[in-house]
């Protein structure tokens, strides 16, 4: 794929976007894309920065590590793949944003590393909403104690709640999962009396990322819509 066809998708997924917002009277500027570079290389990527994308995911620590030494600073980096414990050195270390976070047991490393290392990590709380057994994340009734438990150290910064949703030809089926995590999210930041304005939701990707959007989503993570089957 050449840089105009990538520019021409970028365009096209930020009109999907505003077009989600304006049905809910929303301002397109409060979603945030996170371009998934997963089987992306790293021409490829840097097309995508050079087009205004600012936001990348990947799925594996070792992956962000080698594409890092090739594109340097000026991005910012989001762990968006499940997390294990003996990795959370690294992603401490590579990733400003991680959005999977499932247990107390990861807060606590996440915390101790990141407490070395003298930097401050914002996490998301991964929440399996439909219940699947393939799938990551705490259970939703499970999410309000572990918020708080976030919340009581001090090198992790709790932004949000995120879920991934079933694969479904049509969106709308996946639908009430994300009414469910916005649900939740309310939930959540009354039991921690938190602003709900300042907490916020990482769900939708390129097959569902509009319904997400008029459900909530606050950042939105886009790979296939933008780079095409390779990712």
């Amino acid at each position: 794929m050449g840089p105009a066809e990538l520019g021409e998708r970028i365009a096209a997924v930020h009109r999907r976007i505003a077009n989600a917002c304006q049905r809910r009277g929303r301002n397109s500027s409060t979603v945030t894309v996170v371009a998934v570079t997963k089987g992306v290389g790293a021409v490829g990527i840097q097309e995508a920065v050079a087009c205004g994308l600012t936001h990348l995911g990947e799925n594996r620590v070792q992956e962000a590590r080698e594409k890092q030494r090739v594109l340097g600073s000026g991005v910012k980096w989001h762990l968006i793949g499940h997390l294990q414990r003996n990795k959370a050195k690294e992603a401490v270390e590579l990733f400003e944003t991680i959005h999977s976070l499932d247990s107390s047991a990861l807060a606590e490393t996440l915390e101790r590393h990141a407490a070395a290392a003298d930097r401050e990590v914002e996490v998301f709380i991964q929440v399996n909403v439909s219940g699947e057994a393939t799938k990551f994340g705490c259970r939703p009734d499970d999410a309000p104690a572990l918020g708080a438990r976030v919340t009581q150290l001090p090198h992790l910064r709790l932004r949000g709640l995120m879920t991934i949703a079933p694969f479904a030809d049509d969106p709308e089926t996946v639908r009430p999962i994300f009414y469910q995590l916005r649900g939740l999210r309310d939930e959540v930041t009354s039991s921690l009396r938190l602003p709900p304005a300042t907490f916020c939701l990482s769900m939708g990707m390129s097959q569902d990322f509009e319904v997400a959007i008029e459900e909530g989503a606050d950042v939105v993570r886009i790979g296939t819509a933008i780079f095409g089957t390779s990712s």
